[in-house]
């Protein structure tokens, strides 16, 4: 365990996304951190992975207790081989693997004072509550971040002790605050009034701010942080001005990050005065009893020398009892607290504990994880001090039978710790289920690591499709679990679906790289859906995750959904008929489009100069070359073109060809001349224009307010770069624009992250989320639950923030005595011989009340009640797959079982969206068996 001696040089291009959310400084914190993990089972296991993926400097592994088969449910790294073997050493190869740039190595003997000196951060997993009491002593002295973290079935518990005055230097995840100045005003207190762009500001009383590029008020410029006041107008007092210059115009106030000081307890100590992390006060009192149920089960193990039996009433009783008798726990001010236990919880934790959970591991041991990085990179601020997380909702719900202690004994099988929880009848239940996994990204790969281990379509009947159109990119191996250095250029649905079946060996997987959308229906058909229980989307567009959501409307397949933003994870569940149906009410905003005007003349923000360097690229480098590719007309297709239309475009096409550079030395003097044209030559056109000086009839200078006054730049040569290639244009570009404005440009990587609409990753939300929908999972499979059983998710693991609440139920719709949701479907048997339009529009009459005005397949008209008599007379006796082949040429899909329709009825409102008309379609249901052609 050598000392890492000198600083790594980072691979940005691996670490590409998380740079996003840490930054470089924080990463570079990682890249020398010396972390002790001691227990690897299935939560130790997440910890190491997630910090190997994120590139932690070196750790140390510490586990020297034998492969049991339980093990297998959880821990990744093992296998049936190694049954017997340390569970450290048997790790070691696998976790290594996952990142070269790492230093991985075990250590065999105690874990002793001597040790821990040599680690910035210790966590123990499961270990007993002595040795928890022994190393957090020592680490608390020796000021050693230290973690506990444990999973006990579906409850999990962590803490965390960064000791005395832990210092956080960068608190939260967000940027700082920025926002352009409309005024200021000289006095004490100096008034600054933002301009209304920047009117819905989140600016507090206390922040530190700094200016820059004020005009006038150029002493406020870079000057020391101030803080600020908040007056009720929405202006910000930022202290004495009055003997500063006048202001002139310009300017942008900027939010100074200050840092924030911890001061954690020992864990002796918070034993008894435990601090803990809830997302609201009313769930505090069940994290207490939770506490209280741990410390009950350390001491049962401490007298039995082994846990609770599963489903054993006795064992569970006899927590209970030890609860009981505990010393109640006290207040910060060290009076008891006054709360009654929830024997009910602590007996169904001690029922279920003995069982050792896959998306429970993943869930706890990504905040572990977590934790880990705001130790070592100081960012974030850390837990204070206690989580409980629990999804004890996943059991039978009161009134239901319980699993028995029969079935849910060993079976010396690698679901033995799943099977402590929820029994063998359950696991065979699993095994049979055919799911659909789209997207094996980073949330995909953690998924089917997750699937692998619960056992999910391993039996015979079942399987595990997975449908990736993508390829493997070097900068997906920092998250993406499943995926090494040699898969870069593969198709990620392949690489991924061979690292699940060599996770587990029983599962039936089968790999598509064909996109999900609407070009693929044919493929993802009536057939294709018809075999699969259900459907988990992993997907990064609100576009691709709200088309698989109408499919599995459409099919009524439940829809488990999980998506991250950097350390902020949701994860969602859709049961046809239960919960509502897919929204993207709370998602991110779509493309975001500014003003013309704005962009070329009038920018504001460094997002402007960014759209504005990105058409520039469009213009020079794109339009252009597409222009004369396009055109290589021949004399006829000349002919076709509008006069006005050919005029431009001969422009264009001439004006390409005669600039045409010959050598290396024609581009330079090209670039050289766009630079001066962009950054010279059009601001003092405009500045002619519209003069700096320029003042408008109600006295006014034109350039205030919203309108930054531009300054045309010197080209100097010491100052470039090296810079090359599309995104090192729009930065270095958009940089220069930025300049001319006064706007504080952003740096390459912010540049790119805006230009590429680049989602900030890390692995730790994103273990996190698929431990969540592995939850949801265990939900279902089996037996029908309520809609009380289901849980949406939110989390943010830079904020200390986790929120799991009841989905709402589907909205009901009416209209006269139809009522229905968005589960619906008006459904119309197949007949033999098949149903004519007419009697088609009599069956919606009689057995839904609908007297239809408009019938509609997709764009395609069928029927309308406006239509002639002769028309009506010419329709309503054809089949309805002779009328869909007449009007718009269709015909069936291998295996196309209904035909969706759309109607309108008389009575309708405007509001009113009836759901759809599945009409089956039966043997024989080939319009071209009657007709050789459409009509005209």
């Amino acid at each position: 365990m050598d000392v890492l001696e000198t600083s790594k040089s980072l691979d940005e291009e691996l670490y590409s996304r998380q740079l996003y959310v840490l930054g470089l400084p924080a990463m570079q914190r990682l890249q020398e951190a010396k972390v002790l993990l001691s227990g690897l089972r299935g939560l130790g296991a997440e910890v190491a992975k997630n910090l190997v993926l994120m590139g932690v400097g070196s750790l140390t592994l510490h586990d020297p207790h034998p492969t049991c088969w339980s093990d297998l449910a959880a821990q990744f790294f093992l296998s049936e081989q190694d049954l017997g073997k340390s569970r450290a050493e048997a790790s070691l190869e696998l976790v290594a693997k996952l990142n070269g740039a790492v230093r991985v190595c075990v250590h065999t003997g105690d874990i002793t004072e001597d040790l821990l000196l040599g680690f910035q951060v210790v966590v123990l997993t499961a270990s007993d509550l002595e040795e928890q009491l022994k190393v957090g002593t020592l680490c608390h002295k020796h000021g050693v971040c230290f973690l506990v973290a444990d999973t006990r079935g579906l409850v999990g518990q962590l803490f965390c002790d960064f000791g005395e005055n832990f210092t956080v230097q960068d608190p939260t995840e967000a940027e700082p605050l920025t926002a352009a100045i409309q005024h200021i005003s000289q006095g004490s207190p100096g008034t600054l009034t933002l301009r209304k762009e920047a009117e819905n500001h989140q600016f507090q009383d206390g922040d530190l701010v700094t200016f820059s590029g004020i005009e006038g008020m150029v002493e406020l410029n870079g000057c020391a942080p101030r803080p600020i006041r908040m007056q009720e107008d929405g202006t910000l007092e930022i202290g004495d001005t009055t003997n500063f210059s006048c202001y002139w115009r310009g300017g942008v106030v900027t939010e100074v990050k200050r840092p924030k000081t911890v001061n954690h307890k020992p864990l002796d100590a918070a034993l008894l005065q435990p601090r803990v992390v809830t997302p609201s006060a009313q769930e505090v009192h069940r994290a207490h009893c939770l506490h209280q149920a741990f410390r009950a089960l350390h001491t049962f193990q401490h007298l039995t020398g082994h846990p609770p039996k599963p489903w054993d009433p006795a064992d569970a009783d006899r927590v209970v009892r030890l609860a009981q008798d505990l010393a109640p726990l006290r207040r910060t001010d060290g009076e008891p607290l006054e709360e009654p236990l929830d024997e009910a919880l602590i007996r169904t934790f001690a029922l279920s504990s003995a069982g050792d959970l896959s998306p429970m591991a993943a869930m706890l041991g990504a905040v572990a994880a977590q934790e880990v990085l705001k130790a070592v990179c100081r960012k974030f601020m850390p837990l204070d001090q206690w989580l409980y997380f629990d999804a004890l909702e996943c059991l039978p719900e009161d009134g239901e039978p319980l699993p028995n202690p029969e079935d849910c004994s060993p079976r010396g099988c690698r679901y033995d710790g799943q099977i402590a929880v929820f029994g063998a009848g359950f696991q065979e239940q699993l095994s049979g289920q055919h799911y659909l996994l789209v997207g094996a990204g980073a949330i995909g790969c953690e998924l089917l690591k997750g699937f692998a281990l619960v056992g999910l379509g391993a039996g015979r009947s079942g399987g595990i499709t997975v449908a990736d159109m993508d390829h493997v990119e070097r900068s997906n191996l920092s998250r993406q679990f499943l995926f090494r250095l040699q898969d870069v250029h593969r198709p990620k649905a392949e690489v991924a679906a061979e690292a699940t079946h060599r996770l587990n060996s029983d599962l039936q997987m089968t790999p598509l790289t064909d996109p999900l959308d609407p070009t693929t229906e044919h493929i993802y058909g009536d057939n294709f859906f018809s075999r699969v229980d259900g459907v988990v989307a992993a997907l990064d567009t609100f576009e691709a995750r709200h088309y698989v959501a109408t499919r599995c409307i459409h099919y009524l397949k439940p829809l488990l959904e999980a998506g991250t933003q950097g350390t902020q994870g949701s994860a969602s569940v859709f049961i046809p008929h239960v919960t509502e149906g897919y929204s993207t009410l709370a998602t991110a905003s779509e493309d975001i489009s500014y003003p013309v005007c704005t962009v070329r003349h009038f920018p504001t923000k460094v997002e402007h100069t960014l759209q504005w360097a990105q058409d520039e690229f469009e213009g020079l480098f794109h339009l252009s070359a597409e222009t004369i590719n396009r055109h290589q007309w021949t004399l006829t297709s000349l002919a076709d073109t509008e006069g006005p239309q050919m005029l431009t475009l001969l422009q264009v096409v001439l004006g390409v060809l005669r600039e045409r550079p010959q050598t290396w030395q024609d581009c330079v003097v090209w670039a050289l001349g766009q630079w001066q044209l962009c950054f010279h030559y059009r601001i003092k056109q405009l500045l002619r224009r519209f003069p700096p000086d320029k003042v408008l009839k109600d006295g006014r200078f034109f350039w205030s307010g919203s309108k930054l006054c531009p300054q045309p730049l010197e080209f100097d040569s010491s100052q470039d770069d090296d810079s090359s290639f599309h995104m090192d244009f729009v930065a270095a570009a958009a940089s220069l624009r930025a300049q001319n404005y006064g706007i504080p440009p952003a740096s390459r990587a912010q540049s790119k992250q805006i230009v590429g609409q680049i989602i900030p990753a890390i692995a730790t939300t994103t273990a996190a989320v698929a431990g969540l929908v592995g939850l949801e999972l265990y939900k279902v499979v089996g037996k029908p639950r309520p809609l009380r059983a289901f849980r949406h998710s939110r989390l943010h693991l830079a904020e200390n923030y986790f929120s799991r609440w009841i989905p709402g139920a589907p909205d009901v719709k009416t209209f006269q005595d139809l009522k229905w949701t968005c589960w619906d479907r008006l459904k119309v048997p197949a007949e033999q011989p098949e149903r004519t339009l007419k009697s088609l529009l009599a069956y919606l009459q009689e057995q839904y009340g609908l007297k239809v005005k408009m019938l509609l397949q997709d764009t395609a008209l069928l029927y309308s009640v406006g239509w002639s008599s002769e028309k009506q007379a010419q329709h309503l006796p054809l089949r309805v797959t002779e009328l869909m082949w007449q009007v718009a040429g269709w015909v069936p899909e291998p295996g196309q079982r209904v035909l969706v329709l759309e109607l309108s009825c008389e009575g309708e409102d405007d509001n009113t969206a009836f759901p759809p008309v599945h009409y089956e379609l039966g043997q024989g249901s080939n319009p071209t068996t009657a007709l050789s052609s459409p009509a005209s």
